[in-house]
């Protein structure tokens, strides 16, 4: 399909990709390999091996290049892939001396790299050089890895169909006709996926146009057999039999150029007009050749970007953390202080923030975070502040890297004073000015995740509300964390999950953009869970800001010729739609 014809659009809500898995496709190249046979050169192959529960599992295997200390490999390794998951990899190089594509204990052992997915796709191609054991270099040798999105389906189409000199039905009147589309399944099944409106009295009715997924339409393949039927519609539910054909969304696609597209309708060509043809009529009648012509008139696709196209095009993800420091959480020198520092066993604010920041920390280029508390009385003057930098630095409160923020904060806890009280509006606030002037830029550069962690309901409340309504406007998500055993319900109402987020005005939050999770409900399970349960809900909060402002990933052009795409919180495109003024036959 000529690129023209897509669109960076606001997705209807029905139209949205499911953000949780995509597909993404890792292609891999070696340079400068270690040449470990005597005669010639290696002949190397590439194993892929994936962390589960703490062991390594090989996935898959390269073919084996012969001869070549440059191998380029045409073995593809395919991988579901999570945001909210750390899926750590390893590539290990072999010079092979068995049979292709098998590996066995004689083989030499070229080199391995450890990374993860999210690395990769961050950063779309990945050079890194590969390590012997004990972390030593393997001479120059470097392996490549290119990330490609495959997920696809990731776009809806809009169909006008309209047709002429139709049988007529009726025997005191013209033919009520509507259309019906339908998908034929591997099965040979049929799928219903839209139904038209009736159009009154008419032997050459033009249909309103329709939007639907690719997915419903033809489930992504674009060869896949379609029906369309046209009917006499009858109100008793006994619909005449006009005619039917059979085509593709491929062979729609090929009726139109790329002018036709952009620019709207044309004369109809052969192409995009198909003969409605009755069966029974063909058999009995010689001279038969349809019973009316159904004409193309119009077809639009939209792209709906996933959150994969999003990290692919360079959006960065930036990750602040705030901490509460309120007398709550009790003296740090206390053993039963949350911010007690057991050397053995991190307390519950370190848990939180090294598992969720050691996966948003693959979306960011620099590795800094900016890290801030509230809640206490800080030097010089020992004024209470709601917003201040735990590295005392308030030009930069950026730290390197997650061990930088884990440094910090423990260095943090015995310069302050904690008091309150539990204020988060500010920290709110400041970060939204950040997403504030990003979004300026008119581009999908910065996306602004604030990592709260608290002890206890938060006394601002109203402020905060008010400080939530209007970051959901801004390219920011909020992740609030409960530590410790406190009654957490009051937050629970900053989740929009059980209904629309209002400020104390009455104002509704553009989006959901927050989500929170009592620390205690994940105590006892793995640091990864804890990352997946409050990470899931990103990719889909990305995807909606970007689409609600209808930008593209950076590096794609829009066409503003093209038709506007609904925005965010108009009735969405359903699959299936049937007339108020129809009943189902």
């Amino acid at each position: 399909m000529s690129s023209s014809w897509e669109r960076g659009a606001a997705a209807p809500p029905g139209v949205l990709p499911a953000p949780c898995a995509s597909k993404v496709e890792l292609r891999l190249s070696c340079r400068h390999l270690l040449d470990r046979d005597p005669l010639t050169k290696s002949d190397p192959s590439v194993v892929l091996l994936l962390q589960s529960q703490g062991q390594w599992v090989q996935v898959d295997r390269t073919e084996v290049v012969r001869s070549s200390l440059h191998p380029v490999f045409s073995k593809v390794f395919t991988l579901d892939y999570y945001f909210e998951e750390a899926q750590k990899l390893r590539f290990e190089v072999y010079d092979t001396h068995g049979p292709s594509n098998l590996g066995c204990q004689d083989d030499d052992f070229l080199g391995g790299m450890e990374c993860t997915l999210g690395q990769i796709v961050a950063q779309k191609k990945m050079t890194r050089a590969l390590l012997l054991k004990f972390g030593r270099n393997a001479g120059k040798s470097t392996i490549t890895v290119i990330a490609e999105d495959i997920s696809g389906n990731n776009g809806y189409v809009e169909l006008s169909f309209r047709a002429q000199k139709l049988d007529d039905k009726d025997l005191f009147s013209k033919s009520d006709p509507f259309l019906e589309l339908y998908r034929v399944n591997d099965d040979q099944s049929e799928q219903l996926v839209y139904r038209t409106e009736v159009v009154k009295n008419n032997l050459s009715p033009a249909w309103e146009p329709f939007k639907v997924t690719l997915s419903s339409l033809c489930s992504g393949q674009e060869t896949r057999p379609l029906k369309c039927l046209v009917w006499d519609y009858d109100s008793r539910g006994k619909h005449d039999f006009i005619g039917e054909f059979s085509t593709t969304y491929e062979e729609m696609q090929k009726a139109f150029g790329e002018d036709q597209v952009s620019w709207g309708p044309s004369p109809p060509s052969p192409e995009n007009r198909w003969d409605c043809v009755n069966a029974k009529y063909k058999q009995k009648k010689r001279h038969y050749k349809n019973s009316g012509v159904v004409i193309l008139a119009d077809l639009k696709f939209y792209r709906v970007y996933s959150f994969l196209d999003y990290i692919m095009g360079g959006c960065q993800i930036h990750f602040t953390v705030a901490i509460d420091f309120t007398a709550s959480n009790g003296d740090p020198r206390n053993s039963c202080s949350l911010h007690y520092i057991n050397p053995f066993q991190p307390n519950e604010y370190l848990q939180a923030l090294v598992a969720v920041g050691e996966i948003c920390q693959d979306y960011d280029s620099d590795k800094r975070f900016s890290a801030l508390g509230f809640g206490a009385r800080i030097p010089p003057k020992y004024e209470v502040s709601h917003d201040f930098a735990i590295n005392f630095n308030p030009e930069d409160d950026e730290c390197e890297g997650i061990q930088g923020v884990v440094e910090a904060y423990q260095n943090c806890l015995p310069r302050v004073q904690l008091y309150g009280p539990t204020n988060v509006a500010p920290i709110i606030s400041k970060v939204a000015r950040m997403a504030a002037a990003e979004e300026h830029t008119g581009e999908a550069s910065q996306y602004y995740i604030l990592l709260v962690l608290t002890d206890g309901v938060v006394t601002d409340m109203a402020d905060t509300r008010e400080a939530i309504v209007r970051a959901s406007h801004l390219p920011m998500s909020i992740i609030i964390v409960g530590v410790g055993n406190a009654d957490f319900t009051d937050m629970q109402t900053l989740d929009g999950d059980d209904g629309v987020l209002r400020s104390p005005r009455g104002e509704p939050a553009l989006r959901d953009i927050v989500q929170f999770v009592p620390f205690r409900e994940l105590k006892s399970a793995s640091p990864a869970a804890l990352a997946k349960c409050v990470l899931a809900e990103v990719p889909r909060q990305v995807v909606e800001y970007y689409s609600h402002k209808e930008l593209p990933p950076r590096g794609i052009s829009t066409h503003t010729h093209e038709a506007c795409p609904q925005r965010l919180g108009q009735p969405g495109v359903q699959p299936v739609s049937v007339s108020s003024t129809l009943e189902v036959p």
